[in-house]
């Protein structure tokens, strides 16, 4: 079955064909003809697409999408150029900043990071317009839980960054050895100062890739927009 395009496909073709997965697809395909749900339909499964399984070095958890109009664009954090930033993501360039000195990006396309080797994954990958968290009991988690799983199965050291408490409740997945986890509060307006702001998860997981002859990670989204 050929959702997204890769090798994720493969690796995933067991869960597709499991009933929880059938019970999403039969949902979302009818939600969308009834109601604004996001991230556009084709962008549901874009975070593998754009960093298939092999390539990925990082991952970053979110928890699931921006539900204001136009926001989403299926990478966890990110927004398309031209919408207005959030403020966790105006956070995480604040911090990018202080880390590694690159200038504050006006664009919320983090396009380049995925291509670079960071998995953006939401934990749940569609909501209803406006309603936050509304599609958290709708069995997404079983799917992005299962690939936390297989990612840590990789023997080439990965990077996980867990911000806040709901992406720092899948450490339990994350038992190989080889990898590091980076874990802070969330870079929320309510979180950022009691730990985010600080924590240089940027070079951290530079650092650790070039210990492991990986290459670095080019954070600066100035250089590729």
């Amino acid at each position: 079955m050929q959702l997204v395009g890769n090798s994720w496909d493969q690796i995933l073709e067991d869960e597709y064909h499991k009933d929880y997965f059938k019970k999403i697809v039969l949902y979302i395909n009818k939600a969308y003809k009834e109601r604004e749900i996001y991230p556009p339909k084709n962008y549901i499964l874009r975070a593998l697409y754009l960093t298939d399984y092999k390539d990925v070095k990082v991952v970053i958890l979110g928890q699931d999408p921006y539900h204001g109009t136009g926001e989403a664009n299926g990478l966890a954090f990110a927004v398309n150029n031209g919408i207005k930033l959030p403020p966790s993501l105006k956070n995480i360039y604040k911090e990018l900043n202080d880390d590694l000195n690159i200038k504050i990006s006006n664009n919320g396309d983090l396009t380049c990071w995925a291509k670079e080797g960071v998995l953006l994954l939401n934990s749940v990958l569609t909501v209803e317009k406006d309603k936050a968290a509304s599609h958290k009991d709708l069995g997404w988690n079983l799917l992005t839980d299962h690939i936390i799983k297989l990612i840590d199965m990789k023997q080439t050291p990965v990077v996980f960054i867990l911000w806040g408490n709901f992406a720092r409740s899948k450490k339990v997945f994350i038992t190989n050895k080889k990898h590091l986890i980076i874990e802070s509060p969330h870079p929320s307006p309510f979180s950022a100062y009691n730990g985010f702001f600080g924590s240089k998860p940027f070079s951290r997981t530079n650092n650790f890739l070039k210990q492991n002859n990986i290459p670095e990670i080019n954070w600066d989204l100035n250089k590729k927009n």
